[in-house]
Protein backbone atom coordinates (compact mmCIF):
# COMPACT_ATOMS: atom_id res chain seq x y z
CA UNK A 1 0.00 0.00 0.00
CA UNK A 2 1.16 3.38 -1.14
CA UNK A 3 1.81 5.86 1.85
CA UNK A 4 -0.81 8.32 0.07
CA UNK A 5 -3.35 5.23 0.21
CA UNK A 6 -2.48 4.23 4.03
CA UNK A 7 -2.49 7.76 5.53
CA UNK A 8 -6.17 8.13 3.96
CA UNK A 9 -6.42 4.43 5.24
CA UNK A 10 -5.83 5.98 8.41
CA UNK A 11 -8.32 9.48 7.87
CA UNK A 12 -5.16 11.30 8.33
CA UNK A 13 -4.53 14.68 5.06
CA UNK A 14 -1.38 16.11 5.40
CA UNK A 15 -1.46 19.69 5.81
CA UNK A 16 0.51 22.12 3.93
CA UNK A 17 3.98 22.36 5.38
CA UNK A 18 4.22 24.91 8.41
CA UNK A 19 6.38 27.80 7.32
CA UNK A 20 9.71 28.73 9.69
CA UNK A 21 8.70 30.92 12.31
CA UNK A 22 12.25 32.73 12.40
CA UNK A 23 15.09 33.00 10.65
CA UNK A 24 15.42 28.90 9.75
CA UNK A 25 14.33 26.97 7.18
CA UNK A 26 11.77 24.05 7.60
CA UNK A 27 14.15 21.05 6.30
CA UNK A 28 17.13 20.76 4.78
CA UNK A 29 17.95 18.34 2.10
CA UNK A 30 21.86 16.71 2.19
CA UNK A 31 21.73 14.13 -0.49
CA UNK A 32 18.96 11.41 0.49
CA UNK A 33 19.12 12.75 3.96
CA UNK A 34 16.25 15.14 4.92
CA UNK A 35 16.71 17.09 8.47
CA UNK A 36 13.43 18.52 9.52
CA UNK A 37 13.49 21.55 11.84
CA UNK A 38 11.30 21.04 15.33
CA UNK A 39 7.31 20.88 14.27
CA UNK A 40 5.53 21.85 17.33
CA UNK A 41 2.10 20.50 18.17
CA UNK A 42 -0.20 22.62 15.92
CA UNK A 43 -3.29 21.53 13.99
CA UNK A 44 -6.19 23.10 12.13
CA UNK A 45 -7.62 24.09 15.52
CA UNK A 46 -4.28 26.08 16.25
CA UNK A 47 -1.61 25.36 18.85
CA UNK A 48 -1.83 22.64 21.31
CA UNK A 49 -0.59 24.06 24.47
CA UNK A 50 -0.50 23.05 27.94
CA UNK A 51 2.47 21.20 30.59
CA UNK A 52 2.46 17.65 30.96
CA UNK A 53 2.02 17.03 34.80
CA UNK A 54 0.65 19.63 35.61
CA UNK A 55 -2.30 20.84 33.59
CA UNK A 56 -1.90 18.02 30.69
CA UNK A 57 -2.48 14.26 30.13
CA UNK A 58 -0.11 11.36 28.85
CA UNK A 59 -2.97 10.76 26.80
CA UNK A 60 -3.52 14.16 25.75
CA UNK A 61 0.23 14.77 24.95
CA UNK A 62 0.82 11.50 23.28
CA UNK A 63 -1.89 13.32 20.77
CA UNK A 64 -0.13 16.54 20.13
CA UNK A 65 3.15 14.23 19.21
CA UNK A 66 1.14 12.67 16.86
CA UNK A 67 0.02 15.89 15.45
CA UNK A 68 3.80 16.81 15.65
CA UNK A 69 4.50 13.76 13.58
CA UNK A 70 2.05 14.39 10.59
CA UNK A 71 3.55 17.88 10.46
CA UNK A 72 6.65 16.29 10.24
CA UNK A 73 5.66 14.04 7.38
CA UNK A 74 4.93 17.54 5.74
CA UNK A 75 7.23 18.27 5.57
CA UNK A 76 9.38 15.47 4.12
CA UNK A 77 6.36 15.77 1.38
CA UNK A 78 7.79 19.07 0.74
CA UNK A 79 11.44 18.24 0.98
CA UNK A 80 10.23 15.35 -2.20
CA UNK A 81 8.65 18.25 -4.14
CA UNK A 82 5.56 16.91 -3.27
CA UNK A 83 5.80 12.83 -3.63
CA UNK A 84 5.34 11.75 -0.13
CA UNK A 85 6.27 7.93 -2.01
CA UNK A 86 9.56 9.06 -2.15
CA UNK A 87 10.56 8.58 1.65
CA UNK A 88 12.13 5.72 2.42
CA UNK A 89 12.35 5.68 6.11
CA UNK A 90 12.05 7.43 9.59
CA UNK A 91 15.89 7.60 11.10
CA UNK A 92 15.54 9.80 14.19
CA UNK A 93 13.49 11.77 16.05
CA UNK A 94 13.97 14.14 19.31
CA UNK A 95 10.64 15.03 20.86
CA UNK A 96 10.43 17.93 23.32
CA UNK A 97 7.82 17.74 26.07
CA UNK A 98 6.66 20.52 27.88
CA UNK A 99 6.93 18.90 31.06
CA UNK A 100 7.07 19.75 35.06
CA UNK A 101 10.24 19.20 37.12
CA UNK A 102 8.98 15.35 38.17
CA UNK A 103 7.43 14.50 35.40
CA UNK A 104 8.94 10.86 34.12
CA UNK A 105 6.91 9.56 31.24
CA UNK A 106 8.27 11.84 28.29
CA UNK A 107 8.79 8.43 26.37
CA UNK A 108 5.37 7.89 26.66
CA UNK A 109 4.33 11.42 25.22
CA UNK A 110 6.47 10.72 22.24
CA UNK A 111 4.94 7.34 21.84
CA UNK A 112 2.26 9.78 20.18
CA UNK A 113 4.47 10.32 17.12
CA UNK A 114 6.79 6.92 16.91
CA UNK A 115 3.13 4.52 16.96
CA UNK A 116 1.74 6.77 14.30
CA UNK A 117 4.51 6.46 12.37
CA UNK A 118 4.63 3.06 12.86
CA UNK A 119 1.16 2.59 11.75
CA UNK A 120 1.18 4.90 8.88
CA UNK A 121 4.96 3.36 7.52
CA UNK A 122 5.39 0.15 8.94
CA UNK A 123 9.40 -1.20 9.44
CA UNK A 124 9.88 2.10 7.48
CA UNK A 125 8.30 4.11 10.26
CA UNK A 126 10.51 2.50 13.03
CA UNK A 127 13.07 4.87 14.37
CA UNK A 128 15.86 5.37 16.46
CA UNK A 129 14.82 8.14 19.27
CA UNK A 130 14.91 10.89 22.02
CA UNK A 131 12.39 12.05 23.87
CA UNK A 132 13.54 14.86 27.04
CA UNK A 133 11.99 17.45 29.11
CA UNK A 134 11.75 20.88 28.52
CA UNK A 135 10.89 23.51 30.97
CA UNK A 136 8.88 25.59 28.34
CA UNK A 137 8.21 25.36 24.90
CA UNK A 138 7.75 28.23 21.92
CA UNK A 139 4.50 29.69 22.23
CA UNK A 140 3.74 27.39 25.27
CA UNK A 141 3.00 24.05 23.29
CA UNK A 142 3.17 21.07 24.48
CA UNK A 143 5.20 18.79 22.03
CA UNK A 144 8.08 19.83 20.11
CA UNK A 145 9.53 16.84 17.58
CA UNK A 146 12.26 17.07 15.17
CA UNK A 147 13.44 14.27 12.68
CA UNK A 148 15.74 12.97 10.36
CA UNK A 149 14.62 11.25 7.42
CA UNK A 150 16.05 9.15 4.12
CA UNK A 151 14.66 9.92 1.14
CA UNK A 152 14.95 8.46 -2.80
Amino acid sequence: MSITAKLESLGVALPDAPAPAANYVPFVRVGDIVYVSGQISKDDGGLITGKLGADMQVEAGAAAAKVCAINLLAQVKAACDGDIERLVRVIKLTGFVNSTADFTQQPQVINGASDFLVEALGEAGRHARSAVSAAALPLGVAVEIEGIFEIR
